[in-house]
């Protein structure tokens, strides 16, 4: 008998075995049914937040520095240092620009929540984000409609305002908002422009719920309490390393700081961003790996002896099968082919349960489950089922036919 007839004859007898209980072969999937929902959870979990924060830190931009009071990502165990630190001032921005070389644009940024009022239209809890006209360079900013302010503007104060593209949907649905007033606060504004759509970060707020306005005005609304982040491109990528430094240096003379004093600003960039991530996916996906593990080694231990009962109760036809001419080889790819299709099935249950909670947790966590997600879990499954099924199907084919045939 060829190896393709052994394995065609032992996959029937394997259906027929499980057909035969299928109480029992149900039972023993499920550990291996937690185990593959777990890990394709986990994995497109992962996958997701890992789509949208690389999605999002777009907007951050890898060629911009912040310049901040506190850092990005860390600090939590000297959070009491970095409360003490002195706040930013927003002339610091002009001082910056006057002696950097490696910057081609820097801009002061201050954002308060508001509510914006076009007619009987309102929006609420939208940023409102003060700033100069540098902001359009430091961001590389884009528009849908329109433009934003110019230097004369922003210097002047006037009451000009820039929609992002979700605020400009909900005040303006059928309408061009160019040109048409809006009250800030209950100040009134004249719309120049809205900005391209930016989406969402990590999928848990929009980037386009804002409205920019000069900085002066924003101070007109809120005050002069409130301490800017310095927002600053580098001229070219390349040099960051060279650019933070000259940043640092032109801060520390700014602040007076002497040479043994430390810093007390932070320089803060996407790659602490991406650190931060990195290490809260390592957690994450290590968390996830674990409670995976426990459940596919509970459901191969399930399946051993399952096996092994089955091994024990077919002795005799074992027995038969060794005596008409069967080899080692043929019995013991018929229990690897039974234990296989037991976690190949959970496997299967396991994808079709995962799928539909994926999409229930989408709606509070962003989540992909691509193709290669699924095939690993079928792949896993299998490997569990072979792993299981060894000790058991090399038992039943070490068996003696005279005392499997006696066996009663």
């Amino acid at each position: 008998m060829t190896l393709g007839s052994e394995l065609k004859e032992g996959l029937k007898l394997s259906y027929a075995a499980l057909k035969a209980n299928k109480a029992r072969a149900a039972l023993t999937m499920l550990g291996i049914i937690i185990g593959i929902v777990s890990v394709t959870l986990m994995g497109a979990a992962i996958s997701g937040l890992t789509n949208a924060f690389n999605n999002s830190i777009s907007s951050i931009g890898a060629d911009v520095l912040y310049v901040q009071k506190w850092p990005w990502g860390g600090g939590d165990q000297e959070w009491w240092k970095y409360r003490n630190r002195r706040d930013m001032k927003i002339d610091y921005a002009d001082k910056i620009r006057k002696d950097a070389t490696l910057l081609s644009a820097v801009a002061p940024v201050v954002q308060r929540l508001g509510t914006l009022k076009y007619s009987n239209r309102v929006a609420n809890n939208v940023m409102v984000e003060g700033t100069t006209s540098d902001l359009s360079y430091v961001s590389n900013m884009s528009f849908i409609e329109g433009r934003f302010f110019t230097d004369i503007e922003s210097r002047g104060d006037r009451p000009l305002a820039v929609l992002g593209s979700d605020v400009a949907d909900q005040l303006f649905p059928n309408q061009d908002p160019v040109g048409k007033t809006v009250k800030i606060n209950g100040l009134t504004f004249r719309v120049i422009g809205v900005r391209s759509k930016q989406g969402s970060f990590l999928g848990m707020f929009s980037l386009d719920n804002l409205v920019i306005i000069p900085i002066g005005q924003f101070q007109n609304i809120y005050g002069t309490h409130f301490h800017p982040t310095i927002e600053a491109r580098v001229v070219n990528k390349n040099d960051m390393g060279d650019a933070i430094e000259e940043l640092r240096g032109i801060m520390r003379k700014i602040r007076g700081l002497s040479p043994y004093q430390e810093d007390d600003f932070s320089i803060n960039q996407q790659d602490l961003l991406s650190n931060a991530f990195d290490k809260i996916a390592t957690i994450i996906g290590g968390v996830g790996f674990f409670v995976t593990a426990l459940s596919l080694f509970v459901g191969g231990i399930g399946i051993m002896n399952i096996m092994f009962v089955s091994v024990t109760e077919r002795t005799k036809e074992i027995g038969i099968r060794k005596a008409l001419g069967a080899r080692r080889r043929t019995i013991l790819a018929q229990f690897l082919i039974e234990s296989s299709l037991i976690c190949l099935g959970g496997g299967l249950v396991g994808l079709a349960i995962s799928y539909p909670l994926s999409m229930l947790v989408d709606k509070f966590l962003p989540t992909s489950m691509p193709v290669s997600l699924a095939f690993i879990g079928i792949m896993i499954s299998l490997a569990v089922g072979v792993v299981s099924g060894i000790v058991p199907a090399l038992r039943a084919s070490r068996l003696d036919p005279v005392d499997a045939l006696r066996y009663e």
